[in-house]
């Protein structure tokens, strides 16, 4: 491990609030199956096993969190409301947030072939990384982040949104069919600035598939990822 990638990954630890006390399992957490199978010599370790941990341990505080909050809830509302925490999606959106692409050693191939930005390879990472929080610090010290990277989230499931989240299901949906690039832009902002009507559109691969209006960004996007979703599960039924 060079010194310059040492210095990187220390900003890393300072984003997520945490020190390690065994740094190689951050730099293995950080290794993709595509690197590692690109070295002639040496120990060819990478991030699937604990990524395979992290998946576990996400579930676990993520169980543990929502039975203890939301008493009132049902075993299938509990099921409905984890899976929208911990899915692709979601975990990919942190993963982003913390910049996670950018320290991942990737072979040159994936590299080159956007996987910095790839979704499937960013929620891995992010839960090969909680994996090795765990290992190295223990649940309490996992648990904190979990919930901490997870809190913008944990709100909707608070406010109830997370029943009719379309953006996550709309990105899912795309992500079963190939790795384009969902985006969501303001188009138009009409009405008084106390009482503003937003539209933004939705695109995929630069092709437009649904627009949306809300009083607020975040309302405009989600009626956008809807009509996005209908259209796009009207093509692929």
């Amino acid at each position: 491990m060079d010194r310059q990638y040492s210095y990187s990954m220390e900003s890393l630890c300072r984003k997520l609030g945490v020190r390690f006390i065994n740094p190689g399992l951050l730099y293995q957490a950080l290794t993709h199956s595509s690197y590692a199978n690109e070295r002639k010599s040496g120990n060819k370790v990478h991030n699937e096993r604990l990524e395979f941990l992290g998946d576990a341990v996400l579930d676990l505080i993520i169980s543990d969190y929502l039975y203890s909050k939301f008493a009132h809830l049902p075993e299938g509302e509990l099921t409905k409301a984890r899976a929208a925490l911990v899915c692709e999606a979601s975990l990919a959106r942190v993963a982003g947030e913390l910049g996670l692409g950018q320290y991942l050693l990737l072979g040159k191939g994936e590299a080159a072939s956007g996987g910095r930005e790839r979704v499937s390879i960013l929620a891995d990472a992010f839960e090969a990384v909680i994996g090795a929080i765990y290992v190295d610090r223990g649940l309490d010290d996992a648990r904190q982040i979990v919930l901490s990277c997870l809190g913008q989230d944990l709100a909707t499931i608070e406010s109830g949104e997370y029943v009719n989240d379309y953006k996550t299901l709309f990105q899912e949906a795309v992500q079963k069919n190939g790795d384009a690039k969902i985006g969501y832009q303001v188009i138009a902002e009409s009405g008084p600035d106390h009482s503003k009507v937003f539209e933004v559109v939705v695109q995929v691969g630069g092709v437009e598939w649904g627009w949306g209006f809300g009083k607020n960004k975040k309302e405009a996007e989600q009626n956008a990822a809807k009509q996005g979703l209908q259209q796009f599960n009207n093509k692929h039924s």
